[in-house]
């Protein structure tokens, strides 16, 4: 499938079936992350690759208790890493920088997942990241960011209707 067919066919997934996802495609989505565009190309980001049952159940707890993170196979974890960014960039690396490189990471995973034939659904509700710091024993400078539970889907939405570009995009001659 072309770029555009993957951006066209990606949907947010919130059922997924049982079947593992191979490590093989986790990888590959861990070496899409990898190529993502970042500043001062200092990945100020971490990629924590969850399948725990146990861990998952808890990450859910940090997410609201949604129940998709707990039900997928696996679970990317998206974390800012602040002090790498802030080394160049100062406060704003701290505070922005750093989340941008850890949303755009996703967003590449996010897609890949779609091109392998995986489902997906971004997760931006960490509401408790004291409970993902736990469970997942993150240094104290992470800052979990966004989950993105994968698997292979187990429902087939159907596309949610987009707002026309002349509703947001201003073109300046």
């Amino acid at each position: 499938m072309d770029f555009f067919g993957v951006v066209r066919t990606r949907r947010s997934i919130r059922k997924f079936s049982v079947k593992p996802v191979a490590d093989t495609k986790v990888r590959r989505l861990l070496e899409a992350a990898n190529r993502a565009p970042s500043a001062g190309n200092l990945q100020a980001y971490e990629v924590h690759v969850v399948k725990n049952a146990r861990l998952r159940e808890r990450l859910d707890v940090a997410s609201g208790n949604q129940g998709v993170v707990a039900q997928a196979p696996v679970v990317l974890v998206f974390c800012a890493v602040p002090n790498r960014s802030a080394a160049r960039y100062g406060a704003r690396g701290e505070q922005l920088f750093c989340i941008q490189d850890a949303t755009i990471a996703c967003a590449y995973a996010q897609l890949a997942a779609t091109a392998l034939g995986l489902a997906s659904v971004w997760i931006g509700a960490v509401q408790e990241p004291e409970v993902v710091k736990e469970a997942l024993q993150l240094d104290g400078g992470l800052w979990p960011i966004a989950f993105l539970p994968v698997g292979y889907p187990a429902e087939s939405p159907a596309p949610k209707s987009r707002r026309p570009l002349t509703d947001f995009v201003r073109t300046f001659p």
